[in-house]
């Protein structure tokens, strides 16, 4: 190992401890019994919110509730829903793949507590824009003491948000399918290169442009890699039930892979929380640009993401690698390269290259939305009219993430990551109070 995987290894590890993993899962149980389960008993409400009943287009913000849960969503549903799985079962097991579900179920009502927050304390930047995010909630709803909060959330998001897992895998893709193991050294650097022009195309035209570009692809991309594992899942239907067993005792195992049951539980939140981003504060920041002056409707909106992230998406994901079985004898394959075998070897050359096309919209649309999300945390830190500048940083990230292992990139983003949940976390729990009675006021005139 080198001197970075070292330290990148060693920060992971002290940041995903027991206590941040408690504070996640305790934080999400929190939520559910105080609001008594109201995310979970109107989600037809969310439903109906994105279907368009309750927009309000002359409101404040910048996208629809659409576009704005299309914005989150292409953050959290791209290669860590292919990718990130693959290192979740390789590094924990099938067991992860349950924790993953856990920190989805107790997500859907940390989304809606942090997101409420999120339209409820939007605040001014530097130039007088309203901008929203853990950030701002900390400035305008708390008192100075807790100030430093979020000047934290925004030092992590400016790593966590960096778009070098997915440039990093994307290259990993391209040349494990398009080269196909001939490539020269100077490869990743050339992707790299390719994939910071493509990315800088889109970021220029600011948010509205990527919001718009989400929602155009996204549903797209999604229903064709679910039509590919729907595929492999027929093929072995008899096999579900077995594979499904087995997610359930070794999740609960005490020799589970990846460290027995607090080890595997470890692994599995930490990889949950990279997927679905529940409690991280990254979806704040997507749901605070929403047209609506009602917090309450967007929390609901926003619950609906670990569901088609985390519940359907990585579970579809899941159970494609442990039905392949490829992840018992990974060899030197980690991440996306150990998914695309996985199709490989269920659909043939024909599955591959659909693989390849999903992952090439889902990384590149998971980028865009990266760079929003760190443009504000920088425009926080710095002042908003330094902002513009971000989008270079950003874009060398691209090249910086094309050519370094994929251990010390996963181990930045996912330390950054928990670094996030901190400030978003304590925020949401002390401020809930707030959010309840705003809910109780608001399903009073929407029963």
């Amino acid at each position: 190992m080198d001197a970075l995987e070292i330290f990148s290894q060693q920060l992971v590890n002290t940041v995903w401890g027991t206590p941040l993993v408690a504070l996640l899962l305790g934080g999400g149980c929190f939520f559910i019994i105080a609001s008594r389960a109201l995310p979970y008993r109107y989600m037809g409400h969310a439903i109906a919110i994105l279907r368009g009943r309750y927009d309000t287009p002359d409101a404040n913000g910048e996208i629809s509730h659409q576009q704005a849960l299309a914005a989150a969503l292409s953050n959290t549903m791209g290669l860590g829903n292919i990718a990130g799985v693959a290192l979740a079962i390789v590094a924990g097991g099938p067991g992860a793949v349950f924790w993953m579900w856990m920190s989805a179920i107790v997500g859907i009502a940390t989304k809606f507590f942090t997101c409420s927050l999120g339209v409820m304390y939007r605040g001014k930047d530097s130039l007088g824009n309203l901008q929203g995010g853990p950030m701002y909630v900390i400035r305008e709803a708390l008192p100075r003491p807790y100030y430093p909060l979020a000047v934290l959330f925004s030092l992590a998001g400016l790593i966590g948000t960096l778009p070098i897992f997915q440039a990093n895998q994307l290259t990993a893709l391209i040349q494990d399918t398009v080269l196909a193991g001939t490539a020269p050294e100077w490869a990743p650097l050339a992707i790299g290169i390719v994939i910071a022009i493509v990315v800088g195309s889109v970021i220029f035209g600011g948010l509205p442009r990527v919001a718009k570009v989400a929602v155009a692809l996204l549903p797209t991309m999604v229903l064709v890699y679910l039509a590919m594992t729907m595929w492999v899942l027929a093929n072995h239907l008899p096999d579900i039930p077995r594979v499904l067993a087995t997610i359930f005792t070794e999740a609960l195992s005490p020799t589970a892979v990846g460290g027995g049951f607090l080890g595997v539980m470890l692994i599995g939140i930490s990889r949950g929380a990279f997927s679905n981003e529940a409690g991280v504060g990254t979806e704040v920041m997507a749901h605070s640009a929403a047209k609506t002056d009602e917090p309450i409707r967007e929390g609901m909106l926003a619950t609906l993401g670990p569901v088609f992230d985390t519940l359907v998406v990585c579970t579809c994901t899941a159970l494609v690698i442990l039905l392949a079985g490829n992840w018992q004898s990974p060899g030197d394959m980690s991440g996306i390269t150990l998914t695309a075998d996985a199709f490989r070897s269920e659909m043939g050359n024909a599955g591959l290259i659909t693989l390849g096309f999903v992952a090439l919209i889902l990384s590149t649309t998971t980028m865009f939305a990266g760079w929003y999300f760190g443009a504000k945390c920088f425009g926080f830190l710095v002042g908003a009219k330094w902002q513009p500048y971000f989008r270079w940083f950003f874009i060398a990230a691209v090249v910086f993430g094309a050519t370094v292992s994929i251990d010390v990139v996963f181990n930045l983003i996912s330390a950054s990551y928990g670094i996030m949940a901190i400030p978003t976390m304590v925020s949401a729990i002390v401020l809930a109070p707030r959010v309840l009675r705003a809910a109780e006021r608001y399903f009073a005139d929407h029963p």
